[in-house]
């Protein structure tokens, strides 16, 4: 196998976590216009929004399995090529159960290449004999604002959803023909059982995961639902607040080895925790678009690091293989963002969306609370 610390390496792990940030990220500004289109409550956008959980979490369980046994490179192409030519399904279905099977669809080629393509760059970082982790998830930010942006400036040309889907989709297309042959053929033969159930540090370091995941999958399909609803901005612009939470995810995270390095992983977590709940209550208390705009600014600075740090966690703790306590805290963190979002739903139909999102603060404060522990551990 050639070195994992090569420069083509490290393009084609940044380009896996651009695609699947930027597919992502296409979907939010297209949530208001298929809750319009299917004439749903939030009750049933919650439930579709539940199948695209579902297809993550399940190709999530099996991609731990075989990317241990094939590699991740095959894992990595099959599921950004998946998003590609899922997207525009997500725009035609005409009816609930089959925008449910697309979302299906969609989520099974997302949760494949999220644990593919973090497993990937644990290998890549480890050759590599310096921290990349957050530089890699910054790609993964960068690919959530680009998505979001190309599709809300292409849906306010007017060139409509599936337009706008169809170009989103070529471009995802080139960036992975730009992968295909600088991917890893084989990542590091792992030893031992191929599925073990999370345990010790690394059933605390996923359930954090999962709680900061959850955050990110509430801006992402309901914040603009949140503005909105506010009467805070148009349907056409709803997606504006992502798009600054993405800038503010991937600014963060651009600088994020710097700031661990300089201020401790404890130090991270508990003021990039404190941080993003303060931006909540910025965000549900605001009575105007730009102190809105500044609560999602505040989120995503707050949030940047978190995620880095708990990977970075999973690779150093001794519970479990390196590799499996990476694909458990990546399964538990995108369940956390694609499965979350569907209880909010039903928690916005019974009591409110605002309400929610003050339950989304006190989850938060969860990560506070554990900083300590989770760093000693570790």
């Amino acid at each position: 196998m050639a070195s994992a610390d090569r420069p083509a390496t490290r393009l084609a792990t940044r380009l896996s976590f651009l695609v699947a940030g930027f597919g992502l990220a296409c979907w939010a500004p297209l949530v208001p216009f298929a809750k319009a289109r299917l004439a749903v409550d939030d009750a049933v956008l919650g439930l579709l929004l539940l199948s695209l959980g579902i297809g993550s979490v399940v190709a999530m369980l099996a991609t731990g399995i075989l990317s241990a046994r094939y590699g991740t490179k095959p894992i990595i192409i099959a599921g950004g090529i998946g998003l590609a030519l899922m997207l525009p399904l997500l725009v035609v279905a005409g009816t609930p159960v089959a925008l449910a099977l697309s979302l299906l669809a969609f989520g099974a080629a997302l949760g494949s290449i999220d644990v593919a393509m973090n497993i990937h760059a644990v290998e890549v970082e480890r050759a590599a004999g310096q921290p990349l982790m957050s530089g890699f998830h910054a790609l993964f930010s960068i690919g959530g604002f680009a998505g979001s942006a190309v599709m809300t400036a292409l849906l306010s040309l007017h060139l409509g959803p599936l337009g706008s889907a169809l170009i989103c989709s070529v471009l995802m297309l080139i960036a992975m023909a730009m992968t295909w042959p600088r991917l890893l053929r084989r990542t590091q033969a792992q030893e031992g059982p191929l599925f073990v159930l999370p345990h010790g540090i690394v059933l605390l370091l996923a359930l954090l995961a999962a709680v900061t995941f959850l955050i990110e999958g509430a801006m992402l399909d309901w914040g603009a639902l949140l503005v909105i609803g506010a009467g805070l901005v148009s349907e056409a612009r709803g997606g504006i607040g992502y798009i600054v939470f993405s800038i503010a995810m991937t600014v963060g995270r651009l600088g994020g080895d710097a700031v661990v390095a300089r201020i401790g992983d404890r130090a991270t977590l508990i003021g990039g925790s404190l941080l993003a709940v303060a931006g909540l209550a910025v965000l549900l208390l605001a009575p105007s678009a730009a102190i809105a705009i500044a609560g999602f600014l505040l989120i995503g600075l707050g949030a940047s690091n978190l995620v880095p740090v708990l990977f970075r966690g999973a690779a150093r703790q001794t519970a479990m293989p390196t590799g499996l306590a990476v694909a458990s805290i990546t399964t538990a963190g995108y369940a956390g963002v694609l499965v979350g979002p569907a209880g909010i739903g039903f928690v916005a139909h019974a009591i409110g969306l605002p309400a929610a999102f003050w339950m989304l603060a006190a989850l938060m404060c969860i990560v506070t609370l554990s900083a300590r522990a989770v760093t000693r551990k570790i």
